[in-house]
């Protein structure tokens, strides 16, 4: 528990910005995008990299279950409470592996050492800053003298880099995932390439799911294949959450069928449906290709909200060029479609119009499911488009393929390649 008296839910730090402290955040809303609450925080997780400690996230309730919701899903975070870049997030229960500290449950109240002065303190409270790399990090620690009683008053902040010997040991495997994940996913590919395959699957399973889905895309099928079994069925289920659904949908055709069907019943509910729509076709169609989560909108969707939905960091950046109006249900597969609209022209309108009332494009033939890799190609370079729908003989919209998705398949050996181990030092 916390000890003393309580210090301000923020305070400005030397370099001006606000010290957010956690035991402040306990029992405040978290909310999506849209304003929505999910659920309330309970902790935060610390990474091993002490004293350095980024901030892995945050351990919120959800329905009355304890789930994690990682550093890179968290826009903002002040005295209002936490809001989300995403919805999308994975309700699997939380578990703390072996390295993580809980900032509540096992930092307050430790005793540490103030450098250089040796002075012996307690640790009532940490504050944290967002960091350069985008995520949050430890930053300032409110203590009392060791030696002070539980209700001293004599509080200050003190930068936390200057507390040591609070007594916490980072294991190699999760010291080293904590550094990866600060690379980009590619490089994170190259250094997992690098591995023995033991240590490869123990250094993606200490990984964020996000990270770690993230890298997986980056490296080649059978690699991945390869991983996902090391991994075991629940711990993949989760990175498989994490994925786009047409890069799952391809990593799940490169695995037995008994293997696949585990895999499934290890993922969220409704992460697996759109998964398993995909499977259904040939991976070099445009069923198989395609995305089933594109931008879609109903006929009174105003710009502002096409606006808003298309600016979601979740969404592919050639699905979002344009959104697609349907009749409802807009849910894939949706009511018929009826047009699309590109963001080009939803900039040029005032935000209160209605996206379909008067600015739908006139609408390219729609593709197939089974339309082949080379008719895909073939169509969005006819149309000039970055991406295309992919309807149903009903003309209900399924999915929308975009360009890299056809790149990826086109280069898929050649472009894998790329992908080489990392030379020794560099991860």
């Amino acid at each position: 528990m916390r000890v003393g008296s309580d210090p301000p839910v923020s305070v400005t730090s030397m370099t001006g910005q606000h010290h957010v402290f956690v035991s402040r955040l306990a029992g405040m809303a978290v909310r999506d995008p849209s304003g929505e609450r999910l659920g309330r925080v309970t902790d935060a997780v610390a990474g091993p990299a002490l004293p350095e400690a980024p901030v892995l996230g945050l351990v919120v309730r959800v329905r009355r279950r304890p789930i994690f919701v990682p550093a890179s899903r968290l826009e903002t975070i002040d005295r209002s409470g936490v809001q989300l870049r995403s919805a999308r997030i994975t309700l699997q229960r939380f578990q703390r592996r072996a390295g993580e500290v809980l900032v509540l449950g096992e930092l307050l109240d430790r005793v540490g050492t103030v450098a250089p002065s040796g002075e012996r303190v307690r640790v009532n409270d940490v504050g944290i800053l967002p960091s350069e790399d985008g995520g949050w990090r430890l930053a300032a620690v409110d203590v009392t003298p060791a030696g002070a009683g539980l209700f001293s008053r004599e509080h200050r902040t003190i930068p936390w880099d200057a507390l040591t010997g609070l007594g916490f040991a980072a294991s190699d495997t999760l010291a080293r995932a904590t550094s990866l994940s600060k690379r980009r996913p590619v490089e994170i590919a190259a250094a997992v390439l690098s591995m023995a395959p033991d240590d490869a699957a123990a250094v993606v399973g200490a990984l964020d799911h996000d990270v770690a889905a993230d890298a997986l895309e980056e490296l080649p099928e059978h690699v991945q294949a390869r991983l996902i079994r090391d991994l075991g069925w629940e711990r993949g289920g989760h990175i498989l959450d994490a994925m786009d659904p047409d890069d799952a949908a391809d990593l799940l055709g490169e695995v037995a069928d008994s293997e696949r069907a585990a895999l499934l019943q290890a993922m969220e509910p409704e992460e697996a449906e759109p998964v398993r729509r995909l499977l259904v076709y040939e991976a070099d169609t445009a069923g198989g290709l395609m995305n089933p989560e594109p931008v879609v909108l109903a006929p009174n969707a105003t710009v502002a909200e096409a606006l808003a939905r298309l600016r979601n960091r979740d969404v592919p950046r050639s699905l979002a060029t344009q959104a697609y109006v349907v009749r409802p249900p807009t849910d894939t597969p949706t009511g018929s479609l009826i047009g699309t609209v590109h963001i080009q022209r939803l900039l040029r309108e005032p935000p209160s119009s209605l996206a379909a009332a008067s600015i739908v494009a006139d609408q390219p033939d729609a593709l197939s499911p089974s339309a082949s890799l080379r008719a895909v190609a073939e169509h969005l370079a006819a149309e000039d488009l970055v991406a295309a729908p992919v309807c149903d003989r009903n003309g209900r919209l399924l999915g929308a393929v975009g360009v890299d998705d056809v790149l990826d398949a086109l280069l898929d050996g050649p472009y894998r390649r790329r992908v080489t181990p990392a030379e020794d030092g560099d991860a």
